[in-house]
C-alpha cells in the first residue's frame, strides 16, 4: 500500500508539474505534495489532491511575488 501511495505521489508531482511549465512553477511543487498527501486521505484521491495543490500553491506564490514588487515599487517611490 505504501509503495502503491509513493508511486501516485510521485507520478501527481511530475504530472502537475509538467502542467505548470517552468516559468510557472513556484510554489506548485510543495503545493502538489501537501495536496497530495491531503487527497490520500481524503479517500485515496492522491492525484486529485497533487493537482489542486499545484494550483493553489501556484495561485499563492503568484500573490506573493505581487506583493512582494508591489513593496519594491513603494520603497522606491520613497
Amino acid at each position: 500500500m505504501k509503495a502503491g501511495f509513493i508511486k501516485a505521489a510521485l507520478a501527481a508531482v511530475v504530472l502537475s508539474s509538467a502542467a505548470a511549465g517552468t516559468a510557472n512553477a513556484a510554489g506548485c511543487m510543495k503545493g502538489a505534495v501537501v495536496g497530495g498527501v491531503a487527497g490520500h486521505y481524503a479517500g485515496h484521491h492522491a492525484v486529485v489532491g497533487a493537482v489542486g495543490g499545484c494550483l493553489v500553491g501556484r495561485h499563492i506564490a503568484k500573490k506573493q511575488a505581487e506583493e512582494r514588487a508591489a513593496q519594491r515599487q513603494q520603497v522606491r517611490a520613497e
